[in-house]
């Protein structure tokens, strides 16, 4: 992200020096060309919105977002106006006026930042004409039948079209583009053939090739250096994307990723090293209660369990106070976001918590959309039955209590036997005969269409996992995202989250990993790797992750198998915690949020969370050897820890000033640069 009250700015007004001086906002105007722009597909949406607040709020009226137009989300998302830039309105009208059908107005999320958003359907009369531009540009050609790449070359073509209209009536002002992913690549490749005098960025956020190689169970990472990008990128049937991709990326005046294991994959895939690494974040909001996410986490853990007591009604056989939630979520690429070792480790922490004899239970979720044709017949009537029990509980409870009531008042001590009658005892135990039931709690709570070849049902079986009463660790697939309308789970993924425990996700290939950082964010602690964004960033910045509940698999440097016994024991390790040490781990997990705040990114160079003081160092330094039961309690941690002493330590240490030590190229770092 582009911030700063003043910027240096590359190859402005086509000069070609990496510095030319030192500019104010006020006479500078930033776009930010994205197709996520309004429009939700994956992680860039969130990259946007999250960061637009901080953005507008540095750059006030001269920052403006370009994306795609739909008119679903023109009429739920977006507030139409006049352009108030002089140059953005001369752009907007004339464009409209030559064919072109270009939106604009402001964004409805924090920070109400200005868009511009181009129709692709109305101008894709222009397809054929475009091509052959792109063609003269850099020989890249555009198969008829990928309709996609050819809506990004609209999208691209109407961007470079703006950016020229902008130019040629800026007054003055020097323009500055952003451009994310490959997607947006197409306007950046136009504007700097045709020598459009703005200063252009690239932000890759994951390269194409390195995806598609990963979802093929290739060693990836051991094997950068030995690809043959072309023939890999042809088989895919992806060249001609793979070549906009890196001519966008040759073609930046500067060229960012989001995180350093990406750096490194970029320089092999799209030979070019980043200039300069720019971390994701979030518009972290705190609550004026400091503890208030801890209330959040018993309120939505209560609703969990709620949802816990009908899918496993006849089976209820532990305690659900000595349960821990843990969850796995996202896209469902089952290599890629590490399903495949999740589970595995999962069928080995359950053979170690059976041999300990634990009375800990283990629920694990695996929220990842995929395929289904309705909710499971037994799991609807596992909340149904659930709610019939709560309906005579109530019923017994308010007779009772009436009964129970008179009596007092009679001033006589009433005979139980008086108080619940025969009818009463038949509803009880017609109650009680109705929890029965000869199946196990299932594993899924829809049906799937491809149940017999799914990669998760099928590990399944492999490994037995079917929620048997001696299993300690249970398993449920909920495979759609979670919502607050659902009859089974009615929650919003946020408050999901809070009231889990652990989110668990040991990604392969990750570029940044959003789904950690929105953990950490909510003070949950979570698992992450070394392959992944979030993971390297907080080994770089955190002295001892673990102890802020940030537990860091290595999949990089060690066998699959290693990689999996280091997740099982970070998962043991986190079952043998008494309830007073997760509390204490879920402080300090809440208090890394600004690490990953916007408005603290552009700081965290060279910053170093130093390891807590207080003794143990971390949750698990001072554990039985095999887990206990949740309500005990470290007398002698008690005394030793300080926590308000740690947390204004730790909010000391992120906020006070440090001078960035990093500059690409040996060059000297003007003030704000760098800042993301």
């Amino acid at each position: 992200m582009l911030r700063g009250r003043s910027l240096s700015v590359t190859s402005l007004g086509g000069l070609p020096q990496w510095e030319v001086e030192e500019l104010p906002v006020e006479e500078l105007l930033l776009f930010e060309v994205a197709w996520e722009v309004t429009n939700k597909v994956g992680g860039i949406y969130t990259v946007i919105q999250t960061k637009a607040k901080t953005t507008a709020d540095e750059w006030g009226e001269n920052y403006f977002l370009i994306g795609p137009y739909f008119e679903h989300n023109m009429k739920t998302q977006v507030e139409q106006c006049e352009p108030v830039n002089d140059a953005v309105r001369r752009a907007v009208d004339a464009m409209n006026k030559h064919g072109c059908q270009v939106h604009f107005g402001r964004w409805l999320i924090e920070g109400s930042p200005y868009v511009v958003l181009f129709d692709i359907g109305y101008s894709a009369w222009n397809l054929d004409r475009w091509k052959g531009d792109l063609w003269e540009a850099c020989s890249v050609g555009i198969p008829y039948h990928d309709r996609e790449a050819n809506d990004m070359l609209i999208f691209g073509s109407l961007t470079a079209w703006f950016l020229k209209e902008v130019t040629d009536h800026a007054d003055g002002k020097y323009v500055v583009a952003q451009f994310h992913e490959w997607q947006a690549g197409i306007g950046l490749i136009l504007s700097r053939a045709r020598k459009l005098p703005i200063a252009t960025i690239f932000t890759t956020h994951a390269t194409l090739l390195g995806r598609y190689l990963c979802a093929a169970n290739i060693d990836f990472y051991n094997h950068l250096d030995k690809f043959n990008i072309d023939k890999e990128a042809g088989e895919r049937q992806i060249y001609h994307r793979y070549c906009m991709e890196r001519a966008s990326v040759h073609c930046a005046h500067v060229f960012t990723t989001v995180s350093e294991i990406t750096a490194i994959e970029a320089e092999h895939m799209l030979k070019r090293k980043p200039d300069v690494v720019t971390p994701n974040g979030l518009n972290v909001k705190k609550f004026s209660a400091v503890h208030e996410f801890q209330n959040l986490h018993a309120m939505y853990k209560a609703r969990i369990q709620d949802f816990v007591r009908g899918h496993f009604y006849g089976h209820l056989d532990f305690d659900l106070e000595k349960t821990l939630f843990l969850f796995i979520a996202g896209r469902y690429e089952f290599s890629n976001k590490g399903a495949d070792i999740f589970l595995e480790s999962l069928s080995r922490l359950n053979f170690l918590l059976r041999m300990h004899k634990s009375d800990i239970t283990v629920m694990v979720f695996f929220i990842m959309p995929a395929k289904t044709n309705n909710f499971n017949v037994e799991t609807l009537k596992g909340q149904a039955v659930r709610k019939q029990l709560w309906d005579v509980a109530h019923s017994v409870k308010e007779k009772f209590g009436k009964k129970l009531y008179d009596a007092l008042l009679r001033g006589e001590i009433p005979d139980l036997n008086d108080i619940l009658d025969r009818d009463d005892l038949t509803i009880m135990k017609r109650a009680i005969f109705s929890t029965q039931r000869q199946s196990l709690p299932p594993v899924t709570t829809h049906n799937m269409i491809d149940d017999s070849t799914d990669p998760i049902l099928s590990t399944i079986r492999r490994i037995g996992l079917f929620n048997n009463r001696t299993d300690r660790v249970k398993v449920i697939l909920h495979p759609e995202f979670l919502s607050s309308t659902s009859p089974l789970l009615p929650m919003d993924y946020e408050e999901f989250v809070r009231g889990c425990h652990l989110g668990v996700f040991p990604s392969y290939y990750e570029p940044w990993g959003y789904t950690p950082a929105e953990c950490t964010v909510m003070g949950i602690p979570s698992v992450t790797t070394n392959l992944s964004g979030f993971g390297c960033f907080m080994q770089e910045h955190v002295a001892d992750p673990t102890a802020y509940g940030i537990y860091i698999v290595d999949r990089r440097f060690r066998s699959p198998d290693d990689s999996c016994n280091q997740l099982t024991k970070f998962l043991y390790g986190f079952c043998k915690q008494s309830r007073r040490q997760r509390i204490i781990q879920r402080n300090r997990t809440e208090r890394l949020s600004d690490l990953l705040d916007w408005r603290y990114l552009g700081r965290t160079e060279g910053f170093k969370y130093p390891r807590p003081s207080s003794v143990p160092p971390s949750p698990s330094g001072s554990q039985a050897s095999s887990p206990q039961s949740s309500d005990v309690e470290d007398e002698v941690e008690d005394e030793r820890y300080d926590e308000e002493e740690e947390a204004e330590r730790d909010r000391l240490n992120i906020k006070s000033p440090f001078s960035l030590s990093h500059v690409p190229h040996g060059k000297k770092k003007l003030h704000g640069e760098y800042k993301n």
